[in-house]
């Protein structure tokens, strides 16, 4: 008993982390565009965080449960999943790099659960591997919908005045932002819900997660949601400003666009990086402008910290396991 209450303390720090470390990716858009001030914006982001507790169903939750097969996961394979995955986020939101909390969850559980098993038949693959795809499909999604979103507004809005255009797309800046800060929560929250859920299966104190007891799905909005109150600054910077320079019509685009694809991957199930499908949405809206306004340099770094984000996590999952099994035993 005293290990799963360590699991649960170990996921709702995780998720306060991943609140606050992507935070950025909620309202990095709204605060470069000066539409909100840095403190309304995160207020904004934690409510809508919060308000997908009572939209989406488990779905997401239910995948990354999972993600290990059940006769492979222990108590000591999930606290070394979040362990790793903890350490990786920390050090990512201090060097600013926005990389995905999703894919570092799942590396670590991943990792741990390979290092007790001691092959991969350990990871339910069909589960796994659509996330994986989505490193790649959930940027492009978002960056194709945001750049068709840019150029059929921009059809629209021709013969507006600009002054006029500015005005009504800060406003609805405000409803896109919305809808992101809603898909956030509903993806990221819940995958530490199937964290706790996979603990539980290993206990035999759940089936699945529509047995979850109501005050895990409550207590992961509330972390989540405090995360993204409190903020992650360093992130913002270079979501919201090292990219692409954004206005409220192009801030609107990669909102909407990333809300969209946020909802469809919900939808059927998938846990995607949030990071991953605003950032492409961002470079979406900047390519409508030229190629040129996307600062490329900037993007490539940000490729090479998702790519690496899943193996080192799981690395690092491995050898905290293995450290861990000597002194619990499991």
């Amino acid at each position: 008993m005293t290990l799963l209450i360590v699991v649960v303390v170990l996921a709702l720090i995780f998720d306060f982390i991943n609140g606050f470390h992507d935070a950025a990716n909620s309202i990095a858009t709204v605060v470069s565009t000066r539409v909100l001030s840095p403190l309304t914006a995160v207020i904004w982001a934690a409510g809508f965080n919060f308000l997908a507790y009572w939209i989406f169903e488990l779905k997401v939750a239910d995948t990354v449960a999972k993600t290990v097969k059940l006769d492979h996961i222990t108590l000591t394979v999930v606290i070394s999943g979040l362990i790793a995955a903890i350490i990786w986020n920390l050090l990512t939101w201090w060097w600013g790099i926005p990389s995905s909390s999703s894919h570092t969850l799942i590396g670590g559980f991943a990792g741990a659960g390979l290092a007790n098993a001691g092959s991969f038949s350990a990871i339910q693959l069909d589960k796994v591997m659509p996330t994986v795809y989505f490193i790649v499909l959930a940027p492009i999604i978002g960056m194709i919908l945001s750049y068709f979103i840019s150029v059929l507004t921009l059809s629209i809005c021709r013969r507006m005045k600009p002054d006029k255009v500015d005005t009504q797309f800060r406003r609805l800046q405000l409803l896109s932002s919305a809808a992101y800060s809603l898909g956030h929560g509903g993806n990221d929250a819940q995958k530490v819900m199937g964290i706790i859920a996979a603990a539980m299966f290993s206990q035999g104190m759940i089936e699945d997660t529509k047995h979850l007891p109501e005050w895990v799905p409550l207590s992961c909005y509330v972390a989540i949601a405090a995360g993204t109150l409190i903020g992650g600054w360093r992130i913002v910077k270079t979501m919201g400003q090292k990219v692409t320079k954004l206005t409220p019509f192009e801030g609107f685009g990669a909102e909407t666009a990333g809300a969209f694809t946020l909802f469809l991957t919900q939808y059927f199930k998938i846990p995607v990086s949030t990071t991953h499908t605003i950032t492409g949405a961002i470079i979406g809206v900047g390519i409508t402008k030229r190629i040129s306004a996307v600062r490329w340099g900037v993007t490539i770094k940000l490729l090479w910290a998702w790519v690496l984000t899943i193996p080192v996590s799981a690395a690092l999952a491995m050898i905290i396991y293995l450290i861990m099994r000597n002194f619990i035993g499991e």
